[in-house]
């Protein structure tokens, strides 16, 4: 996706711990592991800009995870079916030397179509869901199971594109 920008990039992975904290909302929370991340990598880079980025699914108040295994992807999918639910990805922008930041986060309404057990697991046995927050990946079969979205569809991906496009443009070094 982020070839998309034109743009020199490496692609590192961070070592930050998550934090799941039930007094935060959504967006607060997809925004502090964002930043957490990327932090963590600024510091090993001080005169890059990093982009760290973090996805989750909400339903309702629950926060839906990367599941454990294939018994709790279809008991995730389960509960998604026929419902909408809330995908959020937190980014955040971090160039330590220039003492800048920016962090924010993207919102998608995504409804699932009515789902049987067995269109579940045909799904299932398509991709692997458990490196997926909510246990599916939109891009992967999702017009199987997805009914529609209200929002970016690449955020639904992992990453707002849209928006991060618009504040990399501004990101001119001061």
């Amino acid at each position: 996706m982020l070839r998309q920008l034109d743009l020199d990039f490496q692609i590192i992975p961070s070592i930050a711990t998550e934090v799941f904290d039930e007094q935060l909302s959504p967006l607060e929370l997809c925004q502090l592991n964002a930043h957490r991340k990327a932090r963590v990598v600024a510091k090993k880079h001080p005169d890059a800009l990093v982009l760290g980025a973090d996805t989750l699914v909400f339903l309702g108040g629950e926060t839906l995870g990367k599941p454990a295994d294939l018994a709790e992807a279809r008991r995730m999918l389960g509960r998604l079916q026929g419902r909408t639910h809330q995908v959020v990805t937190g980014v955040s922008l971090i160039h330590l030397r220039a003492w800048r930041e920016r962090t924010f986060a993207v919102s998608t309404d995504v409804t699932f179509h009515p789902l049987t057990a067995g269109q579940i697991n045909v799904y299932l046995s398509k991709m692997n869901p458990l490196d997926k927050a909510g246990a599916y990946a939109i891009q992967e079969h999702g017009d199987t199971i997805v009914s529609g979205i209200s929002g970016s569809f690449s955020n639904v991906v992992g990453l707002p594109m849209e928006m991060i496009r618009e504040e990399i443009q501004r990101w001119e070094p001061r």
